[in-house]
């Protein structure tokens, strides 16, 4: 989604560089550009500025907040506690819960690098009428650029710029490098009718060969420095050894089994190759696929976890779109644990408090929940279409606080339920009917119906600018807790015995409802009939931006995760075309 439209810049500070300097090419002249031959890495840290120590003190019916070494006054308002630090720092939303914790959320500092990512805080009592605890976001707002540049046979620096975090080397297209003196510009291929241009300006110091160049959108000034030949550009270093599986992966407390591969009766020969030609992948250029993890589940095991260039078990990844499947498996959740909601209920019914507003358009009048969470709602909301007025990025450039009410004012295109267009304004909407039939934040809701049972602890839910989750997409899930919704659907709704889901909302959620494009959906899942052997099997998925991927092949009680970072490149869809359906589907027995 656009990160156009968030908010103030951070102060932000610069990481340590962690390499080795490179040795730079013996016949470089000094003064040219052939001096910034090679591999660079420049990476910033803008936060979260606010964290440590936080204290909640209630005397009589009023409540204060102790943190960062000052004392806040803490509004009340409907059972919930508010306070916000100064100067934009974040802010905090809360309630007491029945075993006297005090559970909430974080909402930290708006960032250049993208939307606002909530985390959950749990105080506990620590004397009386007082709870404290440690705010510790889950990650932190990083911003990475690896910088490889290479002589052309023409003698013009050719470069390109990788970017994990958003790729935005591959959406500005950079192409070279061009040296004046010490200032040294990055250069954007031509689209179209456009000339080349400038993607960003800066300084070459080679007393200190530091590469210095000012992104004015990502926060500023980087500086690069040159990597060793362990860089995690590369999925696990430019030399890396020969891959051999180690076994079943480490068995933790949260909710996942393990065992092998051969426990399961998967071929080990050929999942190491599958792993080995990831670890082998030449990273040549922006649209080379860059894969951060693949795991695999059989029979409710898990028995492959592999991670590349960095990322790991314990770090939150991006979902993007994928995530509109966690949206779809909240609602079902919800409706499973009594909410006063049925996929059934009327959009614009719920959101007037219980009636329809006066001379509604009839169209709007129709429409359901079930047609927010299968994308038929009939808006002019198409995501591709830069005429839409519900557009994704529309919504965000929009400058409005509340998307809910956004959507509710979209003009209509076609009947409910007529076709399926994607929108990532109707995920996000239905997320505003949850909270109008529970009366709670989804937050809370989330947290309560799947993060608890589910053992998801370490999260994040972006949000709009007025602070509800956003249910289109950019939730951050460690890879192992993501990958869950594949089994809780593969379980027909059912997770170590509690029942989350009906059976009846997983099949329909994972049936080819409408036709998006040429792929089939359902409510908040793909579909898909995969090749496996000498027939097809039904498969169903989370799909989001950049190669995020959660595969449910019922036929073969089988989940399958991979995360990437191909973030609006179309190198993206290797992963279902390639990766799952032709070097793992023909490993499982």
């Amino acid at each position: 989604m656009s990160v156009r439209g968030f908010g103030a810049i951070v102060v932000a500070v610069f990481v340590t560089a962690i390499s080795a300097t490179a040795q730079q090419p013996a016949q470089a002249q000094r003064g040219s550009v052939d001096e910034l031959a090679g591999l660079w890495k420049a990476q910033r840290l803008f936060g979260p500025v606010a964290r440590g120590p936080l204290v909640i003190r209630r005397t009589g019916s009023s409540y204060s907040a102790d943190m960062l070494g000052r004392t806040l006054p803490v509004r009340v308002d409907r059972a919930e506690l508010f306070f916000e630090l100064p100067n934009d720092q974040g802010k905090f939303r809360g309630r007491l819960q029945d075993g006297g914790t005090i559970f909430g959320f974080w909402f930290p500092a708006n960032s250049p690098t993208g939307m606002v990512r909530t985390s959950p805080v749990t105080l506990r009592v620590v004397g009386p009428n007082r709870w404290g605890g440690r705010l510790e976001p889950a990650e932190d707002d990083t911003f990475t650029f690896y910088l490889l540049a290479r002589k052309r046979p023409d003698g013009s620096m050719g470069a390109f710029l990788r970017n994990p975090e958003r790729d935005m080397g591959a959406l500005w297209r950079v192409e070279g490098l061009v040296r004046e003196g010490n200032v040294v510009k990055l250069i954007r291929k031509p689209s179209g009718q456009s000339a080349e241009s400038e993607v960003a300006t800066g300084t070459y110091t080679p007393e200190d060969s530091v590469l210095a160049l000012y992104f004015p959108q990502r926060g500023g000034w980087y500086e690069f420095r040159r990597e060793a030949g362990e860089s995690n550009f590369y999925p696990r270093g430019r030399n890396p050894a020969r891959y051999i599986y180690s076994g079943a992966p480490l068995a933790l407390d949260d909710g996942w089994p393990t065992a092998t591969l051969d426990d399961v009766g998967i071929d080990r020969p050929a999942i190491e190759k599958m792993v080995q030609s990831i670890i082998n992948t030449p990273m040549e250029s922006t649209h080379t696929l860059q894969v951060d993890g693949v795991l695999i589940a059989r029979h409710g095991k898990l028995v492959l976890e592999e991670y590349f260039h960095a990322e790991h078990r314990d770090k939150p990844h991006e979902t993007r779109s994928a995530s509109k499947s966690m949206t779809a498996t909240l609602v079902g959740a919800a409706i499973q644990a009594g909410a006063p909601l049925k996929l059934s209920t009327p959009v614009y019914e719920i959101m007037n408090g219980g009636r329809f507003p006066a001379n509604l358009d009839p169209l709007k009048r129709a429409m359901t929940l079930d047609h927010l969470l299968s994308m038929s709602s009939g808006y002019y909301c198409d995501d591709s279409d830069e005429k839409a007025p519900g557009r994704e990025d529309t919504m965000w450039e929009s400058g409005e606080r509340n998307f809910y009410q956004f959507a509710l004012r979209l003009p209509m295109a076609t009947r409910p339920g007529e076709k399926a267009v994607y929108c990532s304004t109707n995920p996000n909407l239905a997320l505003g009917v949850l909270e109008r039939a529970t009366g709670e934040s989804p937050l809370y809701t989330f947290d309560r119906l799947i993060a608890r049972p589910l053992k998801i602890r370490d999260y994040g839910w972006g949000t709009d600018p007025g602070g509800n989750p956003y249910g289109g997409g950019g939730a951050h899930f460690l890879p192992r807790d993501f990958m869950k919704i594949g089994q809780l659907m593969l379980n027909e709704g059912r997770w170590e015995g509690r029942r989350i889901l009906s059976k009846e909302f997983v099949a329909r959620a994972s049936s080819p409802l409408y036709k998006i494009g040429q792929r089939g959906y359902g409510l908040g899942w793909w579909y898909y009939d995969l090749p496996y052997n000498d027939r097809t099997v039904r498969a169903f998925a989370a799909l989001g931006n950049g190669g995020q991927n959660v595969f449910v092949v019922p036929d073969l009680d089988l989940v399958i995760a991979v995360y990437a970072s191909n973030y609006g490149d179309r190198i993206l869809f290797a992963i279902q075309d390639d990766i799952v359906p032709k070097q793992i589907l023909p490993a499982v027995k």
